[in-house]
């Protein structure tokens, strides 16, 4: 008898909430020798990045960039604000409120903390009572994260922003848009945020390794008052940068920046608001799988309510150890990897196992969502666990719908776009 054949041979696809998929045309313009780091192209393409990272935050205001994953744009932000014994309050939602809280803690901030859990987003109402209480304004900073990388929830950031201007309180409203920018939908001016942080590895497609921190004036008022921040640290130089080496403090991430010049042009040719659509068409797709293998099965949605869910991300929930069996037979035989339940239990806890996560972010398209619910369904047949039928024909409703609806060219776009030089290309218009 022969052997059942393996089927992971061929290009895999990392199906985590980031790293993301990164564009052919991204790491083709990275791959490249050394560039002068003084003069020519490079320092050349800087203002146009800085301008068109500011058009994908939706912000007129100041932008800097960070040689750091996003921890590093947590502590940036913090540093320019928030002073040693000075009070923050972090609404948390899942896993990364608490990191923020965390970041808070190790510059000497004190951290108020209301945890709303890991499956609902954060109560306005309780938000609005603890900054009535605080008749002092003792809390210098709101610090809210858009969408939970963990427990894949959204929040409502311009509902935040009503709760302050309402109550009449001056804290900053600082937001940590790693997980969502790029993804969902997101408007700093708009919804008055004064900082919001960012990574380049999910949403902005860039491997990791850049991170940014964009603020308002009454943010920049803020860090003007504040008795010091660290050289390195301090936004201020690198946002009103005029030699290329004030934008890093050194030396430049240079083929980030290759990089980053590429997957800013590709998001502005698809324009943010089709790219918030082509997202929301996705993860409805993913959705409405869900939800049919759940008819009569144990796998569930951490998010019940459609409202609250991010279109970047989505943690899902099987019974016992199914997430984990599920997780390592579909990278081993498929070549399809799926995110870890990360943040929903406890190291040790058993529970651990039962949590898993699909990240469908930046470069991803109709026939990618299809392929990776596919492998999924493949892969519960395979186990034994059971689920409920009529998925993918459910997934491929939304999809179809959402191309009559006119977004058929960026769902089933190619997935690699060809970079015909090694030379990268110019700023975006």
């Amino acid at each position: 008898m022969s052997q059942r054949p393996n089927l992971s041979h061929g290009r895999g696809y990392l199906a985590i909430p980031g790293p993301s998929i990164m564009p052919e045309a991204v790491l083709q313009a990275m791959h490249r020798p050394a560039p002068n780091i003084y003069a020519g192209e490079l320092v050349d393409m800087m203002p146009g990045i800085m301008a068109d990272l500011k058009r994908v935050a939706r912000t007129e205001h100041f932008a800097a960039i960070y040689i750091g994953n996003g921890h590093a744009a947590w502590e940036a932000a913090l540093s320019n604000v928030i002073a040693p014994g000075e009070r923050v309050l972090v609404p948390a939602t899942g896993r990364f409120g608490h990191g923020f809280g965390e970041m808070a803690t190790g510059i000497g901030a004190e951290v108020q903390l209301i945890d709303f859990g890991k499956a609902s987003p954060m109560d306005l109402d309780v938000i609005a009572a603890a900054l009535a209480e605080d008749k002092d304004h003792e809390i210098k900073a709101v610090l809210a994260v858009h969408v939970d990388t963990s427990s894949s929830v959204v929040n409502d950031i311009k509902g935040l922003r009503d709760v302050l201007d309402a109550v009449g309180h001056p804290a900053l409203l600082m937001v940590d848009c790693i997980a969502s920018l790029g993804c969902d939908r997101f408007e700093m001016d708009a919804w008055g945020v004064d900082v919001m942080v960012t990574g380049c590895q999910k949403g902005l497609m860039v491997p990791p390794g850049c991170s940014f921190v964009f603020f308002n004036p009454r943010a920049q008022a803020v860090r003007e008052a504040m008795p010091r921040v660290s050289v390195y640290w301090d936004w201020t130089p690198r946002s009103t940068a005029t030699e290329f080496w004030q934008y890093f403090n050194g030396t430049a991430p240079t083929h980030h920046l290759y990089g980053l010049r590429v997957a800013l042009d590709m998001i502005h040719d698809e324009g943010i608001e089709q790219v918030w659509a082509r997202h929301g068409v996705l993860a409805r797709a993913i959705w409405a799988a869900c939800d049919a293998w759940g008819a009569g099965s144990e796998l569930r949605m951490n998010i019940a309510d459609p409202a609250n869910r991010s279109t970047a991300v989505t943690s899902l929930r099987l019974g016992g150890n199914d997430g984990t069996r599920l997780r390592d037979w579909v990278e081993a035989e498929l070549g399809l990897t799926l995110g870890i339940g990360l943040g929903m239990a406890e190291v040790g806890d058993p529970a651990r196992d039962a949590f898993f996560r699909l990240g469908h972010m930046g470069h991803v398209n109709g026939q990618m969502i299809m392929g990776l619910l596919g492998g999924m369904q493949a892969g519960m047949s395979a186990l034994g666990i059971p689920y409920g039928r009529g998925a993918l024909d459910a997934a491929a409703d939304v999809i179809a719908g959402g191309a009559v609806e006119g977004l058929s060219a960026p769902l089933f776009n190619k997935v690699d776009d060809a970079v015909d030089s090694p030379t990268c290309c110019g700023n975006s218009n």
